[in-house]
């Protein structure tokens, strides 16, 4: 009687700990997985703060850039940029240090002698993985592309050289039937030249403005707002012709200078809703030139979920206690995540250059990892 009691009794706190929620012992794991994890960004990123401060020191110093702005508008961006970007490498380390630690003080063993199967061990890792697919996700699409706006801009200034603020024969569709043509524009100025606005209705023109000068009116408070000098407009009515000319008129125009004069690592400034609109709008117009930001679009919610992948693949191989210590397993799993970064590259460069659609090309990495995933999974400790 006491053995079939003591047995139902061993079943149930078995069945417990497999169905309970997050108990003492999935607490304590999120604590060492996310706590390494911070550790380690902060450990990397400020080693990679002093390698760059390292290579560019020359270009601030031969572009004259103030301490303030070397200090507050780039590395203050940059460390949160940069440890985002790179957030699959950091998870992967962090998942195989602390876990290859559990498994040579045996408590891996211990847990599994209690009952507690690998799936059931997976639970608080998973769940850690949901915390910082979550923060990389909000972080990536609405914070630090704030921020992005000071970095790029420092870089376009202080870092590289030549950056383009001309361009000319601009051509686009910036509203419904209304077509606008700017020969040269130059962004320092904010000012184009040989400037026309053809309006059509069932595709028949009904209005022609034509201007030498066109200026954008960055000092205004709302969108759009564009100076026009020196113009001739004429209306088309049927057989008859209305001629309109003036000096000046402040107008509005649907297209900005970003919409035509594109930096390099514009697309990083734009939060997930703005890069959505910039993307849909300029695909309106017919402006080819968009691939960049359609693969920043996609990679934003790709890297983010690549925290479940990398965090099941570290787990699987580190889980099991090995003579030689955490040496294969971190240097499988070192590989393993850069071989991942490179992945990611070479499948961005082929959507940007190519005919790979971005959504396809920001997925794939995912999904060849995720096949990697449950083939360790074969071979985890059961």
């Amino acid at each position: 009687m006491r053995i079939r009691r003591r047995y139902n009794q061993n079943k149930f706190t078995n069945w417990l700990t497999e169905h309970s929620p997050v108990n003492r012992l999935d607490r304590y794991i999120i604590a060492k997985f996310l706590g390494t994890y911070f550790f380690s960004i902060a450990l990397i990123i400020s080693i990679a703060v002093v390698f760059d401060f390292n290579e560019n020191i020359d270009k601030f110093l031969s572009h004259n850039a103030p301490l303030s702005a070397i200090c507050f508008d780039y590395y203050l961006n940059f460390i949160p940029y940069y440890s985002n970007l790179f957030s699959q490498l950091f998870v992967f380390i962090s998942v195989i240090f602390f876990t290859t630690k559990l498994a040579e003080n045996s408590e891996i063993i211990a847990m599994m002698s209690t009952g507690m199967t690998f799936p059931r061990l997976m639970r608080p890792y998973m769940i850690s993985a949901a915390i910082i697919c979550a923060l990389t996700y909000t972080l990536g699409a609405y914070v630090i592309p704030r921020g992005n706006v000071k970095r790029v801009k420092f870089e376009n200034t202080y870092r590289r050289k030549n950056v383009q603020t001309y361009t000319r024969n601009v051509q686009m569709e910036v509203d419904t039937g209304v077509i606008a043509y700017i020969g040269t524009y130059d962004d320092v100025t904010k000012t184009g030249t040989s400037f026309t606005l053809d309006k059509f209705v069932n595709k028949k023109l009904v209005s022609h403005l034509q201007s030498s000068v066109i200026q954008y009116d960055s000092l205004s408070e709302e969108p759009y707002h564009w100076i026009v000098r020196y113009y001739q407009e004429r209306n088309l009515q049927g057989m008859h012709e209305k001629i309109v000319s003036g000096t000046q008129l402040d107008t509005i125009i649907k297209m900005e200078p970003q919409d035509f004069l594109i930096t390099k690592g514009q697309q990083q400034t734009l939060t997930t809703p703005e890069l959505s609109e910039y993307i849909d709008r300029q695909k309106a117009r017919g402006f080819a030139n968009i691939k960049e930001f359609e693969v920043e679009y996609w990679q934003r919610g790709a890297n983010s979920f690549a925290a479940f992948i990398l965090t099941a693949i570290g787990l699987c191989l580190s889980a099991k206690k090995r003579k030689n210590g955490m040496g294969i397993s971190l240097g499988v799993g070192l590989a393993l995540s850069f071989a991942y970064i490179m992945f990611q590259t070479i499948s961005s460069t082929f959507a940007i250059n190519a005919d790979v659609p971005p959504a396809i090309a920001a997925w794939i990495p995912n999904l060849v990892f995720a096949l990697i995933a449950m083939y360790c999974y074969r071979f985890a400790p059961k």
